[in-house]
């Protein structure tokens, strides 16, 4: 193959894969440049599931519902795979007062946005789920919301994109940009150069460093998530199911394990090689929520854990679009742990941008350049 195509996507996990299906869908060539072993190894294969509108910031709301609407409903035959997409509701939890304020808070911006999302009581969420503990005592409920396979997901954008005729290249990390008279023009790896007139940066918190190797600061953290795998249950609910602080998350499985996800508020530690690793506190403190909140689920056997790294945003969006100082560059990174269940609608709306130059939803408030200094 030729070292130069159209579009060069730095990162295969589920953005940068969906981004190469709905570009090669416009017959665009592509080639998809992946520095680890394995396609989706980052947050892609290691996040909740969650396909929700409900707790998100207004500025990424309206992608997340256009791809609720016209994408994620005919993904699976779309991709021939079975994405596993339910869309039967989003519960988020609350105990207290507190967490009252908070879900009202996050459901009035959401319903300035057009979002049909409401606040009912522990009576109510217990006639949704009746599996949930009298702890819950109120909650909002978005109908709309639901969940999916990330595995699946990932898997079917990345067969349906090569199909099309995107070039996947695992084990090729990406060392540096370079420009050509201004313009973005070459990826640098250890052992190759590759050329394209459009060069798409989806590398989670690497992409940082890469940005950077052109002028260009996104100001982000690395955050370690952790979560877990139970056996597999009777069939209980479909809600995805969230809380107030957004500190413990799940869903259940087409197969009956259920999948959640939590923090202990301890960032752990990692190998020597970098590789994130679970704690022994984190696990214990994610099951003690679960058996508050279900009790029904406190015999049940954790198959296994496993933790990843989240490229957390200086502000809680991502940021998605051109890098105006550099013709030709486009970020989309810093997804803060929920790129999952927008990352259809990102990937549809990017390739439009790319090739029309124009995007359905507006991208401006994820603009980069929202953290430049005002003068």
């Amino acid at each position: 193959m030729s070292n130069c195509t159209d579009v060069i996507i730095i990162g295969g996990g589920i953005i940068g894969c969906a981004t190469a299906y709905y570009l090669t869908k416009k017959g665009v060539s592509v080639t998809v440049l992946e520095g680890s072993d394995n396609i989706g190894d980052g947050g892609s294969s290691r996040n909740g599931g969650g396909v929700r509108q409900s707790g998100r910031d207004p500025r990424e709301l309206p992608l997340v519902m256009y791809g609720i609407r016209n994408l994620w409903p005919t993904l699976s035959d779309e991709l021939g795979t079975d994405c596993e997409y339910h869309q039967d509701g989003n519960l988020r939890l609350g105990k207290n007062e507190k967490h009252a304020k908070i879900l009202e808070n996050l459901a009035n911006k959401a319903k300035a946005c057009g979002l049909d999302v409401r606040m009912i009581d522990g009576k109510t969420v217990r006639e949704i789920n009746p599996y949930l503990s009298e702890e819950v005592t109120v909650a909002s409920w978005c109908p709309t919301d639901g969940h999916a396979n990330p595995l699946t997901t990932t898997l079917g954008f990345y067969k349906t994109a090569r199909r099309q005729g995107a070039h996947f290249i695992t084990g090729e990390k990406v060392i540096r940009l370079e420009t050509v008279h201004g313009k973005m023009r070459r990826v640098v790896t250890k052992e190759n150069v590759y050329e394209a007139e459009k060069v798409l940066v989806a590398a989670g918190y690497h992409s940082r460093e890469l940005l950077g190797s052109v002028g260009i600061d996104v100001p982000m953290t690395q955050s370690l998530l952790e979560a877990l795998v139970t056996e597999a249950q009777p069939h209980m609910f479909d809600q995805m199911l969230g809380t107030a602080e957004a500190d413990f998350y799940g869903h259940q499985t087409k197969h009956g394990s259920f999948v959640f996800g939590g923090s202990s508020g301890f960032e752990g530690f990692n190998k020597d090689n970098g590789t994130p690793v679970t704690s022994s506190m984190t696990a214990p403190c994610i099951c003690r929520g679960i058996m508050k909140y279900f009790p029904d689920l406190s015999d049940a056997k954790i198959v296994r854990t496993w933790a990843g790294w989240s490229d957390k945003s200086a502000d809680g969006v991502p940021v998605l679009g051109t890098v105006d100082e550099v013709p030709g560059l486009y970020a989309a990174c810093a997804f803060t742990g929920h790129g999952f269940g927008i990352s259809p609608a990102v990937g549809h709306q990017l390739a439009m941008l790319m090739t029309e130059g124009r995007t359905e939803i507006d991208l401006s408030a994820l603009h980069y350049d929202r953290f430049r200094a005002k003068i």
